[in-house]
């Protein structure tokens, strides 16, 4: 008897051993640079994930000793890994939406346009609508004859287009040019009021020239979508998942794991849970809510989720507008535009609307995220911020931020520190408008409070970075150039004293976009116990020449250990 007790107790020990010696790593990555942003270890060689965890990080060395005969091992030769790139800002379905329609962006002048609608044109039925985004005026050379307010009239394009409605959306979203056939379907004529908070751009006559600013979009856009929802419901849901994919694969090519969805309706809201729930979303999404108030009270606490499917899907904020864009004259300036001395931008949104929302938001722990481009536009925000908060006090840490926040007053910079408000910006913005921001606003105003990084980060303010895709490409490492260059095309500098350093750079892509969403606790850093989401860069951009910068190639992107992009300049993996 005592003789079969000592078996069992023997071969129980080396049961216990043997599954101690199994306990390994499922991924490794080795003989690397691994840049933290975690201040208790900010550098490594190699790093170990279990599931979709950071299991260990230190040298290749001692991570090699946790690979086991299933370990996927990725030898990175040098390469340096950081923390999955954070998109703090940009429209998911929207970036996918663009892949599917005509691409403006690099269209140099009006002609450009025109051809790529006439080309359009030949491969769609009559009365079939042609949608494009990505048009700037101001970047068009030569300027388009005639123009009202720079921009063109609709004549050579509604000829180019007579039987398909045309809509064509501005890079900033916040106008968009339609032919006459649209106009037609929507019933514009002279007689048609400017909606409030929003301009239909007219000539000398009273002429509608095409051009829609801010909510006068709606009239446009309301025939648009009255054609496009009188399709099957599998029609639409299988585009809204074509979306998805072109979203998530550009995405996951330019090294993003998490993005911060800027607005979308409890109707997408569903799908991306439907998704999140079979584990079918490839990018983490911290979801906005852009609905109405009316339907904010109705459903809003349906809506909260906090790492739902897996930490896929996050949903405690909703996104509102206080004003429009700089580039429509939309943002709403404290004083009068250099180039239309008449017009100061636009309030798209009634500000007791926006108080409205702010009591629905802080009653029910939401974030409320405002977007906010003219200084008179973010004094507001910041008033109507300053007011809650002081109602709500007892509500600590609410993060509430501003989105894009791009001119500002000096009174104004030191507030959003001193309330706690998060500036979530878009370097990018900053090179893309130059060319035309001193011809808005002038130089003085440019200088004292256009994309004022340096001031905002000296103030103690939190900056996260992204790039408002479509607007921009939704490339990390392009915004990274600008936000430590602020260079234009022709290698001149935009206010350069507002550069932020490499490591405030990296900062706002990573931590700082993790904490704009709550989540530092569970990603921003490579730290033990975090989220395995990894970026695998071929440059180090915290030390590489600046032309080298723009020269970088994503390897690999691993979200929660799962190789979910791997480039052709990536070595081969054992």
């Amino acid at each position: 008897m005592k003789l079969f007790i000592s078996i069992i107790t023997v071969m129980a020990l080396f049961t216990s051993c043997t599954e101690e010696k199994t306990e390994t790593a499922d991924l490794i990555l080795i003989n690397g640079k691994i840049i933290t942003v975690d201040e208790s270890l900010p550098e490594a060689e190699a790093i170990a994930v279990k599931g979709d965890t950071i299991w260990a990080i230190g040298t290749s060395h001692e991570i090699e000793k946790l690979s086991g005969s299933e370990t996927k091992v990725i030898d990175l030769n040098g390469a340096y890994a950081y923390p999955g790139f954070i998109e703090s800002h940009a429209h998911f379905l929207g970036l996918g939406n663009a892949k599917l329609n005509l691409d403006l962006t690099k269209a140099k002048n009006w002609d450009e346009v025109i051809f790529q609608v006439a080309e359009a044109v030949h491969n769609v039925q009559p009365g079939q609508w042609i949608i494009g985004r990505g048009w700037h005026q101001e970047k068009w050379d030569p300027v388009p004859q005639p123009n009202v307010e720079g921009y063109p009239v609709h004549t050579i394009l509604s000829q180019a287009s007579p039987y398909n409605p045309v809509m064509l959306t501005h890079a900033s979203g916040h106008a968009i040019f339609a032919n006459a056939k649209a106009m037609e379907l929507a019933g514009i004529d002279t007689s048609t009021p400017d909606p409030e908070g929003g301009k239909i751009v007219r000539d000398s006559l009273g002429y509608a020239v095409g051009v829609f600013e801010e909510t006068a979009e709606d009239l446009i856009s309301v025939k648009l979508y009255e054609y496009l929802n009188s399709r099957t419901e599998d029609i639409i849901k299988n585009e809204k998942l074509s979306k998805i994919k072109l979203a998530s694969e550009e995405c996951l090519s330019k090294g993003i794991t998490s993005f911060h969805d800027a607005g979308e309706s409890f109707e997408d809201i569903d799908l991306f849970k439907e998704l999140a729930g079979k584990s079918h979303l490839d990018v983490r999404l911290y979801v906005m809510i852009g609905e109405s108030n009316q339907e904010l009270k109705k459903k809003i606490n349906d809506y909260k989720m906090i790492g739902y499917g897996n930490n896929y899907l996050t949903v405690r904020a909703i996104k509102k507008y206080m004003d429009g864009a700089l580039g429509s004259r939309g943002a709403w300036m404290i004083e009068p535009y250099d180039d239309l001395s008449e017009h100061s931008g636009l309030n798209v949104t009634p500000i007791n609307e926006l108080k409205e929302t702010a009591k629905i938001a802080a009653e029910n722990g939401f974030q409320l995220c405002t977007h906010a481009i003219g200084d008179r536009g973010n004094k507001e925000v910041l008033d109507l911020y300053e007011n809650v908060l002081k109602k709500y006090s007892d509500q600590k840490d609410m993060r509430w931020r501003i989105e894009h926040a791009q001119h500002l007053s000096n009174e104004d910079i030191s507030r959003f520190f001193n309330l706690g408000v998060i500036a979530a910006m878009q370097a990018v913005h900053c090179t893309s408008d130059a060319s035309f921001v001193p011809k808005r606003i002038g130089n003085i105003r440019a200088e004292e409070g256009a994309y004022v990084w340096r001031k905002l980060i000296d103030s103690g303010a939190t900056i996260c970075n992204g790039t408002d895709a479509p607007v921009e490409d939704v490339n990390p490492i392009q915004n990274f150039y600008a936000s430590v260059t602020r260079k234009l095309i022709d290698g001149t500098e935009f206010y350069a004293g507002q550069k932020m350093s490499r490591m405030e750079a990296l900062l706002s892509y990573t931590k700082n976009g993790a904490y704009a969403a709550f989540e530092e606790n569970t990603k921003g850093s490579l730290s033990t116990g975090k989220l395995a989401d990894i970026t695998v860069l071929s440059n180090n951009l915290l030390t590489c020449s600046e032309e080298e910068i723009l020269n970088t190639n994503v390897l690999y992107t691993i979200v929660g250990g799962k190789i979910k992009y791997q480039s052709s300049f990536a070595s081969a993996d054992r």
